[in-house]
């Protein structure tokens, strides 16, 4: 019978410890150095970047956007992943723990699956930005997230206007959450295909005017015009009479998950 050496298992034992005491904690059980906002405040502006005058303007949208749409979009700035428990944590990730850790958004409303919180996170030593929306957004609005993230927020950060970024970041993310069309930074090619088509229209109106008068085929084009646009305003008039004023008065926090989905951003 072969009885092992002491000095061998020892040594492996301590070969063990070491392996076990060096190596990173799982992700999953790391938590990120962060109090939770309350359940109205929606900026936490840990790293300075904003003045009282924008971050009170946020404020007040992201708390509008909160009633009327029960979809809270949360605003965290910080001086580096590092000092918030997570050194070496990819900024995706981060976002990820962070959107967990706190439960934005309600998981349901009415029996309804909801999950639409949104997280807006800027770590300003690591020089990365971070849109992570909720679960109940699935993987839409990825593009639309890329688009706020290229084209809103990094070209501010790039010269230097923190603040202008991020309220450039939750007025999208705000149009993004209405469900409106968020407007882009350079001017596409069907603007001016749209703007031939307005004179071109323009030159019709004035030749058949000339050459019959109401008879003519630009006095009929331009009443059925007219009537369309007058019954859509009407309608738009309408809808908002009757969906005007806040409707949901709980808070940011219910239960939230991070749906992966979103957009990152460097400068």
């Amino acid at each position: 019978m072969n009885i092992p050496n002491p000095t061998r298992i020892t040594a492996i034992v301590i070969v063990v410890v070491c392996y076990l005491s060096l190596r990173p904690p799982s992700v999953s059980a790391i938590e990120i150095d962060l109090e939770r906002p309350g359940e109205r405040e929606f900026v936490r502006d840990l790293a300075g970047m904003l003045d009282e005058a924008t971050k009170r303007r946020i404020q007040e949208k992201c708390d509008r956007l909160l009633s009327e749409k029960a979809t809270p979009i949360i605003v965290i700035t910080i001086d580096s992943m590092a000092a918030r428990g997570a050194p070496g944590l990819r900024i995706e990730t981060f976002a990820t723990l962070l959107f967990d850790q706190w439960g934005i958004g309600q998981a349901t409303i009415n029996g309804q699956d909801w999950n639409t919180g949104i997280l807006l996170l800027i770590s300003q030593d690591d020089r990365k930005a971070r849109i992570e929306l909720g679960g109940g957004w699935g993987r839409r609005e990825d593009a639309l997230c890329r688009e706020i993230m290229d084209d809103h927020i990094i070209p501010e950060f790039k010269r230097g206007d923190f603040a202008a970024g991020i309220e450039a970041g939750v007025d999208g993310l705000d149009i993004m959450a209405r469900k409106l069309e968020l407007p882009s930074a350079p001017t596409p090619a069907s603007h001016y295909f749209i703007g031939a088509l307005v004179v071109g229209l323009i030159i019709f109106t004035v030749v058949s005017l000339a050459r019959r008068g109401q008879s003519g085929w630009a006095f009929v084009f331009w009443a059925a015009v007219f009537s369309v646009i007058g019954a859509i305003l009407y309608a738009l008039a309408s809808s908002s009479g009757s969906s005007s004023g806040g409707s949901y008065s709980g808070g940011s926090f219910g239960g939230g998950s991070s749906g992966g989905g979103g957009a990152t951003g460097s400068w």
